[in-house]
């Protein structure tokens, strides 16, 4: 009744939205947000798949300029996932060097 009377909601309050303000305190405490968003991780991938892109593109036809950056964005971090599972990036080519000049010396 109090935003009736100091005008901020003179049309009344919708049932089910005063039902949902029960659960925000819970739904806070679960997940950070109120009903589970947080709008930081759907901006960082928005700035990832949509933002970064369009920097990249000739800005002529870009849809298909940004889906194949990203596709080459995907693959990259597939590859990546791959050499990390074999072992691969653990070390550079020169440590990998070193290490076979310290043995071949016995250094």
């Amino acid at each position: 009744m109090i935003f009736e009377e100091i005008d901020i909601c003179t049309d009344g309050f919708s049932l089910p939205q005063q039902h949902s303000l029960i659960h925000y305190l819970m739904l806070i405490h679960v997940f950070g947000a109120p009903n589970g968003v947080c709008s930081s991780i759907t901006e960082s991938k928005h700035i990832t798949m949509v933002k970064k892109p369009w920097r990249r593109s000739s800005r002529y036809e870009v849809l298909g300029q940004m889906l194949l950056i990203n596709e080459h964005l995907e693959k990259l971090a597939a590859a990546c996932v791959d050499f990390a599972s074999h072992g691969m990036l653990d070390s550079t080519c020169l440590t990998e060097a070193l290490k076979l000049i310290g043995e071949c010396c016995h250094l």
